[in-house]
């Protein structure tokens, strides 16, 4: 059976293979030689060498959304994380309903980004209206208004994450913990969250790249608003490539900058979570 699988494999891998070439790598690749060209569309591409990141450099909007993107990236990261976590801790006790609680948690990640960010504008605007403001007019009640919108959408994803962690603790491990006469706070420290990295690795670098790559709550919560300065690099990218006649070539090139930040951060982080992992 085995020869047979080792035999007729590559046959059943060449179309999904085929498929991942057409539909990410050439698309991909393309991508990189376009953000050295000036073009509207892929077939009249001139190079023009690094002109297209030099623009991308001296764009104070995008540099402004770089740094207002990381600040997002970490406050989420950490607000998100540490109330999944809570939560998981919390549902993994012996208490009625907790099956219930979890779906209740786990249902905002179902709705799509769009239509989250529509509902919590009318939402914010109703509460901001009585003080004589709005969403839209400072960049900083968008920055909370975006923080909130997405933990709340995500939480209950990464504390389903979670509960798998805190389950595939060994009891022999807690219970030896307890008798050594830890208490609970050093058995939380010493015990449970060196035990759950893997799972603590894996919610930091969804919830890292998720702010990172925030765009559609971002476009309908706040636009930009007010002149750009809720404006995240994802939207500044959209905004460049569509918005901007004749820097197509500008939007690529952040894109490609995008992409290498994303990937750089993302592995920093995985290394120094993965390394405080333990075996169990």
């Amino acid at each position: 059976m085995q020869k047979a699988v080792k035999r007729y494999m590559p046959i059943f891998v060449l179309p999904t293979f085929c498929a991942f070439i057409l539909g990410f790598i050439i698309p991909f690749i393309m991508g990189i030689w376009l953000s050295f060209c000036k073009f509207t569309t892929v077939t009249d591409a001139k190079f023009v060498g690094f002109s297209n990141y030099k623009k991308a450099f001296e764009d104070t909007v995008f540099r402004h959304s770089f740094w207002y993107t990381a600040l997002f990236a970490v406050a989420s990261l950490i607000i998100i994380n540490a109330v999944a976590f809570a939560l998981a801790s919390a549902l993994t006790k012996n208490m009625r309903g907790t099956n219930i609680f979890r779906t209740i948690f786990f249902m905002p990640n179902l709705i799509g980004g769009i239509v989250l960010g529509y509902i919590w504008q009318l939402i914010f605007n109703g509460i901001l209206e009585k003080y004589g403001t709005a969403l839209a007019l400072n960049e900083w009640y968008g920055f909370w208004g975006l923080i909130i919108l997405v933990s709340w959408q995500q939480i209950g994803y990464m504390m389903i994450i979670y509960i798998a962690g805190l389950q595939s603790i060994p009891g022999d491990v807690m219970e030896a913990a307890q008798i050594d006469g830890a208490g609970k706070w050093t058995k939380l420290f010493k015990v449970t969250i060196p035990m759950m990295m893997p799972s603590i690795t894996i919610c930091m670098f969804l919830s890292l790249t998720n702010g990172f790559k925030l765009f559609d709550q971002n476009l309908s919560l706040t636009a930009g608003e007010p002149s750009k300065m809720s404006e995240m690099m994802a939207l500044n990218i959209f905004n460049t490539f569509y918005g901007r006649t004749g820097w197509e070539g500008v939007g690529q090139a952040k894109a490609v900058l995008f992409f290498v930040l994303v990937v750089a951060i993302s592995m920093i982080q995985l290394h120094m979570t993965r390394s405080k992992e333990v075996q169990q």
